[in-house]
């Protein structure tokens, strides 16, 4: 793992960015995860260990070789805690393991590393991008796009502020800004994160179909597609897929896990795709260890609930516990998420629906207008439903299930 820190010339940073870790870290986060609620990202309270023998965290088997990395790089920083590529590259560390483990926590430590320049308005470029990736993740998205904006303007070359600010934009339904940086990839990043990018825009914006076979054909003729890109690509045809009632779409999601099956944004997508199929069995079998990640278990218990297995009890009842958690400490990351336990698992419409309300204010991705739509719609609240029209004839999003839903007046998918 190498980082090649402030480096001017930013051509020759994407070329060494890419081939790190840390790039690999922050495009995913950037990216395919932009909206990191979904991978139960909440930025924690800073904490700094009170020495190097302290454990952080015990990782599962599979990643002790990256909880031995972590380690090293903690060292590295406490000995110099002012030297910002060490510092970076201890909170890059921390950002791809969050994204690995869906735990908070880890961005906490990351905010930790960079507490020297935290606050500092004029910190470092390579500490605001960092520090950017952080905030949107905690869905302080307004401050992020502050921060990426100094770096665009210090740095109109550098490819992972474009991305990471395209990202925000789009989570926040800015569409138009959000493309600019999309197409501004094209002259500063590989040509298939451009892609993907500007395909990820076009497929909420009412050209979802010539979104999917752009992307598609540009996945197919790159040779050397490296795998950031082709699970992040293949994730997003997948949601484009299940949007417009494709069959394709789970041929997609297996695709991009048999690059990355530990990406969380994935497992949540591809669960998303076998409930709305009436699988709920396969998501037993593809979340059944994964209880650990609030956004995981939600999905898991829907599936149970559907089987009438008696484990789904048990489920409900930690989800609940942890919702509560959540509220006591004021995080209201998981709006998206605490909406859709209200109304699909606890089957209370009136509960669901003020979640709903707050989290469309924050985020605007197409989850999110579903969960507002189906609230709504269970609550029979016009207001709610008239939003979700009002965005529909907006961006011309095309999304069969939500059309279905405040056209008929159906009730909520569960």
């Amino acid at each position: 793992m190498h980082l090649v820190a402030l480096r001017r010339d930013s051509e020759a940073m994407v070329v060494a960015l890419k081939q790190s870790a840390w790039f690999d870290a922050a495009l995913r986060c950037a990216a395919g995860i932009a909206s990191l609620s979904i991978a139960a990202a909440v930025c924690a309270a800073p904490y700094l260990p009170a020495d190097d023998a302290q454990v952080l965290e015990h990782l599962p088997g599979r990643n002790t070789a990256q909880y031995r990395e972590l380690k090293a790089l903690q060292a590295a920083a406490a000995r110099q805690p002012e030297d910002l590529s060490r510092a970076a590259l201890l909170a890059a560390g921390y950002i791809r393991a969050s994204r690995v483990e869906g735990d908070p926590r880890f961005l906490g430590y990351a905010q930790a590393a960079l507490s020297p320049w935290w606050k500092d308005p004029n910190a470092p470029t390579q500490a605001l991008v960092l520090r950017a990736t952080i905030l949107q993740s905690s869905h302080q998205f307004d401050a992020a796009v502050a921060d990426l904006d100094q770096v665009s303007q210090r740095d109109p070359r550098n490819a992972q502020a474009a991305l990471t600010r395209a990202t925000v934009l789009t989570v926040q339904g800015k569409y138009a800004r959000a493309r600019k940086d999309c197409e501004h990839l094209f002259a500063v990043a590989p040509q298939i994160y451009a892609t993907i990018c500007v395909a990820g825009i076009d497929s909420v914006t009412g050209k979802s179909a010539a979104a999917y076979e752009s992307l598609q054909q540009a996945l197919a003729s790159s040779a050397r597609t490296d795998g950031t890109a082709v699970a992040w690509g293949e994730t997003l045809l997948g949601e484009i897929a299940h949007r417009r009632n494709g069959p394709a779409a789970e041929s997609h999601f297996r695709a991009a896990m048999n690059t990355d099956s530990r990406d969380i944004y994935l497992l949540a997508a591809y669960a998303d795709w076998l409930l709305d199929a009436h699988r709920p069995a396969d998501v037993i079998s593809l979340l059944q260890n994964e209880t650990t990640v609030d956004t995981l278990l939600l999905r898991l218990a829907l599936a149970q609930k559907a089987l009438n297995r008696p484990e789904a009890e048990a489920s409900i009842e930690t989800l609940r516990a942890r919702f509560d958690a959540s509220h006591a400490r004021g995080d209201t990351v998981h709006q998206r998420e605490n909406a859709r336990f209200e109304l699909a698992l606890r089957d209370d419409p009136r509960s669901a629906l003020p979640y709903a309300l707050a989290n469309w204010q924050v985020q605007r991705e197409p989850a999110d207008l579903r969960i507002l739509a189906e609230a709504a719609v269970a609550a029979n609240d016009a207001a709610g439903l008239a939003e979700v029209k009002r965005w529909l004839a907006e961006t011309r999003l095309e999304y069969g299930r939500v059309t279905a839903l405040v056209g008929s007046g159906e009730g909520p998918a569960k």
